[in-house]
């Protein structure tokens, strides 16, 4: 029987999974289903194509959301470092789904174009693709603001828009995710729709394979970029250039730091990991000398997205090597 304690941790963990993914995969999974039912009574290309794309996302959020959890795991003796890097395992199975339902999605298009259907349910269609509009563009205004929330910056109404385009690449993988995802579904949506209308109003019935192979190669883009983010998510890579410089400011405003001989921050999903070789006063006792350094690293770790600060210290060797971040060529 489980104790209180793990209960707790278990109930813990829950609350601290990306937030983005579980509105997310609930939402796509109504609106999947929704759409399923309208695509086998009207026959419609586009309203397939659609469904699948929601299918793709609802199973992928709902992968990425445990996988989130579970990245919030604590360090351990047998994983020092922590569980970072699980979200990223998570999220490249979540883009070999999107894969196989894109390739489904561009083959019946191409099906539909060598043989056009001529679909039903107007307006069935109409307020299904306009509920997924509403629907999606809510989780990716969602998505945006968790975006610029994670991403450490200050934007409001409209701002929050391209906020979150410009600092998309700095969110957490599971963000990454959800934010490609719904952007690409709602412009599906709204591709869908464009062939919905014109299919139902013209005789045009090859648009709606067209359309179909569109959101199946919008699938594609995304299942590319988000595989390339997680793939350099796994080998492990530099945190952007303004969090290194923010780390090495709060180093250097010490008093008795007069250098930085080296330094490394290195991102882990959302989280950063320093190394670094800081140079103090020449003349300072060892005693002193590491009271500096361990408040140097509490400082850092007082940064909810530093999880991780190793420092070593030696006396300033007279030559400048530290470069602020604006400074480099």
């Amino acid at each position: 029987m489980d104790s209180e304690p793990e209960r707790n941790e278990f109930w813990s963990l829950i609350k601290k999974g990306n937030t983005s993914s579980a509105s997310a995969a609930i939402g796509n999974t109504l609106v999947a289903i929704i759409k399923g039912i309208a695509a086998a009574m009207t026959g419609n290309g586009a309203m397939f194509a659609s469904t699948m794309h929601s299918v793709a996302d609802a199973v992928n959020q709902a992968f990425v959301f445990v996988g989130s959890v579970l990245s919030e795991k604590q360090p351990t003796r047998r994983f020092p470092t922590g569980f970072g890097r699980v979200i990223n395992i998570f999220c490249m199975v979540a883009v070999i789904v999107v894969t196989i339902m894109a390739y489904e999605t561009v083959k019946e298009g191409y099906h539909l174009i060598l043989h056009p259907v001529h679909s039903t349910g107007f307006i069935l269609n109409l307020l299904v693709l306009l509920l997924s509009i509403s629907v999606d563009g809510f989780v990716l205004i969602k998505a945006m603001k968790e975006v610029v929330h994670e991403s450490r910056v200050e934007a409001k109404g409209l701002g929050i828009v391209t906020a979150a385009f410009r600092n998309v690449n700095r969110a957490a993988p599971p963000t990454r995710l959800v934010f490609y995802e719904d952007l690409v579904a709602t412009s599906g949506a709204l591709l869908a729709l464009i062939g919905v209308v014109v299919t139902s109003l013209t005789s045009f019935a090859v648009l709606d394979g067209v359309v179909t192979i569109m959101i199946g190669l919008l699938m594609v883009g995304v299942a590319f970029r988000v595989g390339y983010d997680n793939m350099v998510g796994l080998i492990g890579v530099a945190a952007p250039p303004d969090v290194e410089d923010k780390v090495a400011k709060l180093i250097l405003s010490d008093g008795s730091v007069t250098d930085i001989y080296q330094l490394r921050v290195l991102q882990e999903g959302r989280y950063y990991h320093v190394e670094g070789l800081i140079e103090l006063k020449p003349g300072l006792s060892l005693a002193v000398a590491d009271d500096i350094k361990f408040k140097i690293r509490d400082k850092l770790l007082l940064d909810p997205d530093i999880t991780d600060v190793t420092l070593g210290i030696i006396e300033d060797n007279g030559v400048r090597n530290w470069i602020p971040v604006e400074q480099r060529t």
